[in-house]
């Protein structure tokens, strides 16, 4: 969490344990809309404890070393049966 996030949580929820909206939160707090104040109480109400982080970026070296090893294969295949034809006069 940002400082932020951090310094307006108690705030937040001590506004909505007071009954205030939303809206009217996020406009005495200066935030865009109410989304901002929705998504935050639903993050502190649902915490990801075990939560797997999401996969992005480049794939593990061992997957990249596989394709790579898979590649120069084929390629050598190819050229295999390029010559194959070329000697039995096919192409």
């Amino acid at each position: 969490m940002s400082k932020k996030i951090e310094v307006l949580t108690p705030i937040i929820m001590k506004l909505i344990h007071e009954g205030h909206s939303y809206s009217e939160i996020a406009e005495d707090l200066g935030l865009k809309n109410e989304k901002v104040i929705r998504n935050l109480v639903y993050r502190i109400n649902h915490p990801k404890e075990n939560s797997l982080p999401k996969k992005r970026g480049r794939k593990p070296k061992e997957n990249l070393r596989d394709y790579n090893d898979e590649i120069k294969r084929l390629k050598m295949e190819n050229q295999l049966l390029r010559d194959f034809l070329s000697f039995i006069g096919k192409e």
